[in-house]
């Protein structure tokens, strides 16, 4: 269970940091660049923990379409980002795919 906690601070974290990387415009702005220092330095030791249990293959597909989905909704509404169509269903089959993923495949321990 632990792993999944690890997991999900590993994508808030980078969801976090990726978020304030616009911020930082080009780390020349000192708060928002500590932001994602912090940000990347927590997600990939989290990231990291997980791997002790979670295939590798798996734990970044969940890590890297979750960041994904999340970061996309978030431009969308904090610095507005238009989302097409084609974006938006880009999106829901990422995400389609996590869940996929995570319900179906052997490969994920439950």
């Amino acid at each position: 269970m632990y792993q999944w906690i690890f997991l999900t601070i590993a994508i808030v974290s980078e969801v976090i940091a990726t978020s304030a990387l616009k911020s930082s415009e080009g780390f020349s702005r000192l708060w928002p660049s500590v932001i994602v220092t912090i940000g990347y330095m927590s997600a990939f030791y989290f990231l990291s923990l997980t791997l002790k249990t979670i295939p590798i293959g798996i734990a970044y597909a969940v890590w890297a379409g979750s960041g994904v989905a999340l970061i996309a909704l978030i431009a969308w509404i904090f610095f507005g980002q238009a989302l097409d169509l084609p974006a938006i269903i880009g999106l829901s089959l990422i995400v389609a795919g996590v869940v996929v993923l995570n319900l179906f495949s052997k490969s994920v321990s439950h």
